[in-house]
């Protein structure tokens, strides 16, 4: 979460109350606007309150014209209903809840079948509240495995987790919460993420494990899963050294699966370790839940499960927090039954095909360049052409105006040179939205064209790309 400091004087501004906002009596209760910044003194009537929340969040961007977010939008009202039936139930509680807990194994079982698990019922995972826990739990899965097989020299030998540049921050948050270091292939030319051989040379006895993303934030393509384990492969051939891998498929594992049956990225190779995914980016379950996954008991040392007697039950957990509400796993579960595989393949298949066909509209406008075209992920990012007397920060920013949120940001090492902008597609942004908006772009267009000069001084600040 982001960490937030109150302002310095916290009694300057008080909320202004509407006298219709009372429940009976207009005026009744109105007589003191309640503070901003410190618990009021007295109640204020339920409709009051919401009122005072709801108007406030107005101000908030449109969560489906936000084009940045990976995060679902849009699930169906019985899923909504589903959720506020079980947003009082403790997912911790797996006691007092049992069958939401056993929804939380159905889904893990799904998956383990989903993404290949050589015996399904062997393999072990659990839900997150997202896919950076997932990370994290992962990650610290590869480091006592590792700790354990080089006992001799830890701690005195410093672990490195190997992986490209184009990492979510989680991995660089992991790193540095747990003692490893980063050890980061850089972006090469028109190569935007990790290269197999690159990451195999920075591997030594001391690496805990390599990670592959299936779909890059930065611009939705699919790191080579299996490539990379071929590399592995051959180091191990050469030196000795088993190097596992951990695929981080936030996105792309509940899209290949379904979209791209014959690329082999998931336990089919026998190295990959562990995989975990977003339930609420394409799992299609609104925030928050993730899940992770080990190939086997190996996979994940045991003393790392804690085992609790918790009202009256033994309760094997793996994770970085407890208490949690069970209504994100349940919907899930019931995404998963909802829609099957073939729901899944067509919900899918028509999100690709909306990026698709909106990337090609965008190349046809004259004025950018495509990096990706929305064929791995349905996500694409795309540059402005040389010579334009604007850049993609004044698109961004222009194109806020008319309630999008496209997000504008800088490549890392070794391609700081190069700004994009980046549209994520996801179910519920329809043909018509996406026509909508190239109509909103194309528009802007000759007002863009005749600016003096890019106009965004400060591109740290302007950028709209966070995660």
């Amino acid at each position: 979460m982001a960490l937030h400091k109150g302002p310095e004087k916290h009694e300057e501004r008080l909320m202004s109350v509407n006298p219709f906002f009372g429940e009976a009596n207009p005026v009744g209760g109105m007589t003191e606007a309640p503070p901003t910044h410190r618990l009021p003194d007295t109640p204020l009537p339920p409709s009051t309150a919401y009122q005072l929340v709801h108007d406030e969040l107005m101000l908030d961007g449109n969560a489906r014209l936000n084009l940045a977010t990976f995060v679902t939008t849009w699930m169906e009202p019985q899923a909504g209903v589903l959720m506020g039936e079980c947003r009082d139930k403790n997912m911790i509680d797996k006691d007092e809840y049992p069958r939401t807990a056993e929804l939380e194994r159905r889904c893990v079982a799904m998956l383990a079948d989903l993404w290949n698990a050589p015996d399904p019922s062997a393999a072990v995972g659990c839900s997150t509240t997202g896919s950076s826990e997932a990370c994290m739990l992962a990650g610290m899965a590869l480091k006592r495995r590792w700790a354990q097989r080089n006992a001799d020299r830890y701690p005195g030998a410093r672990p490195n987790l190997v992986m490209g540049v184009n990492v979510q921050v989680c991995w660089e948050k992991f790193c540095n919460f747990w003692e490893v270091e980063a050890r980061l292939v850089p972006m090469d030319g028109d190569r935007y993420h990790l290269d197999p051989r690159a990451a195999a040379e920075l591997c030594d006895e001391n690496t805990i494990g390599v990670v592959g993303i299936l779909g890059s934030t930065f611009d939705g393509s699919y790191e080579p899963i299996a490539e990379l384990c071929a590399a592995l492969d051959a180091l191990q051939e050469r030196t000795g050294l088993d190097i596992p891998v951990h695929v981080d498929g936030a996105s792309g594992a509940m899209i290949a699966p379904f979209l791209d049956e014959d690329l082999v990225w998931d336990f089919r190779l026998p190295r990959v370790a562990s995989i975990n995914t977003s339930g609420h980016k394409y799992g299609l379950v609104y925030p928050g839940v993730g899940w992770a996954l080990w190939r086997d008991k190996e996979a994940l040392p045991e003393e790392l499960v804690f085992r609790v007697n918790y009202l009256g039950g033994d309760m094997p957990t793996f994770a970085l927090n407890f208490s949690r509400p069970g209504a994100q796993v349940v919907a899930q579960y019931y995404t998963f039954l909802r829609l099957g595989r073939e729901g899944y393949r067509a919900v899918q298949q028509t999100t690709r095909d909306v990026a698709r066909a909106l990337a090609g509209k965008i190349e046809a406008l004259g004025d950018f360049r495509l990096l990706t075209r929305g064929d791995e992920l349905p996500v694409f990012a795309f540059t402005t052409q040389g010579g334009l007397p604007y850049d993609v920060f004044d698109v961004s920013r222009r194109m806020r105006e008319h309630g999008w949120l496209l997000p504008a940001y800088t490549f890392p090492p070794n391609r700081e040179d190069l700004a994009v902008l980046r549209i994520v597609c996801r179910n519920g942004f329809s043909h018509d939205l996406a026509d909508l908006f190239v109509d909103d772009l194309g528009r802007l267009l000759p007002e863009l064209r005749r600016q003096p000069h890019p106009l965004t001084k400060d591109r740290e600040g302007a950028t709209s790309f966070h995660h």
